[in-house]
């Protein structure tokens, strides 16, 4: 799935992912090929997007929201940070 994580600071991500788990504003929601078009606000807690190559990418976001359609991830965030 193509996905984008985007800051007002900076395009913090973009590539293909397996898989993505995301947290809502009301619990974590998880994403993964053919997902339903769907649209949420997006809380505060960790991203985790399943990289193609097996590895884990992880951020700490706050805010925003996530859209999802055609296999397609948006993530517009108000603050995002990658995790170590």
């Amino acid at each position: 799935m193509k996905t984008s994580i985007i800051s007002p600071e900076r395009v913090l991500f973009e590539g293909d992912v397996r898989a993505v788990v995301a947290p809502a504003f009301d619990g974590e929601v998880g994403i993964l090929p053919r997902h339903a078009p769907m649209v949420t606000l997006l809380g505060t807690g960790v991203l985790r997007l399943d990289a193609m190559d097996g590895g884990t990418r992880r951020f700490n976001v706050a805010g925003g929201f996530l859209q999802v359609a055609d296999d397609v991830i948006r993530i517009v965030t108000e603050s995002a940070t990658p995790v170590a």
